[in-house]
């Protein structure tokens, strides 16, 4: 039986924007919900605060799709920030005053375009987190599939800046590659299984092709099960 698989959202994203994935995923035969985020979801977390808001709707969507397909287990694809998130639903330590604890729940982890690295003040004390206390792909009964994008080097000029800032914010280093926001050294994660993919932007919102596009779909959903 194919298990239900769940996209998790990008920071400040709502779920709306993931539909013609969810879609796309659904008629491959994948049964697919989208954690049901507005915008607004996200304001309780701006500057840095706990993620809580949102995990806890990741829970309950974990739960729905558990019981609406009967299964024991589900994928996550977590886009963005959504990766990380989903990083710190599988573990066991406490977080402000919850233990989610789901890593029996999942079976693979596919990130996009998520920076598992952050020099940002507000996004590194989650970040520092995660990476503390569940460096790497963590959990040997998951599978993690860290996929990152090679569209844009970050350059000081024209067309590269917004790039560039992205890039050095995140990984401290600007001229690299990436999907315009996110580089390939933040992508990837130790002990993952690391793809580079080229030609994606960063979100579905993006012009032109991103992740979830039709056309680079196959690169990184022949790991979902």
């Amino acid at each position: 039986m194919t298990l239900p698989t769940i996209i998790v959202p990008g920071y400040l994203e709502s779920a709306i924007a993931y539909r013609p994935l969810e879609i796309s995923l659904q008629q491959l035969g994948f049964p697919t919900l989208t954690v049901p985020l507005r915008r607004r979801d996200w304001i309780p977390t701006i500057g840095g605060r706990p993620i809580t808001p949102i995990l806890q709707q990741l829970d309950q969507t974990v739960k729905q799709a558990l019981q609406e397909y009967h299964a024991t287990q589900v994928n996550l694809i977590g886009h963005s920030a959504g990766g990380w998130i989903s990083r710190i639903y599988l573990g066991e330590q406490p977080y402000g005053a919850n233990i989610w604890n789901a890593h029996p729940l999942v079976a693979t982890l596919i990130t996009l375009g998520t920076p598992h690295t952050s020099q940002e003040r507000w996004t590194r004390k989650n970040l520092d987190f995660v990476n503390l206390n569940y460096p790497g792909a963590f959990y040997p009964s998951i599978r993690y599939v860290c996929v990152a994008g090679k569209t844009i080097f970050g350059e000081r000029r024209r067309g590269g800046w917004l790039a560039y800032s992205s890039y050095q914010l995140t990984c401290g280093q600007g001229n690299t590659w990436g999907d315009g926001i996110t580089p390939i050294a933040a992508a990837h994660l130790a002990g993952a299984e690391n793809l580079v993919i080229e030609g994606v932007r960063h979100s579905p919102r993006s012009p032109g092709i991103w992740y979830g596009s039709p056309e680079k779909f196959p690169n990184w959903g022949q790991f979902l099960v």
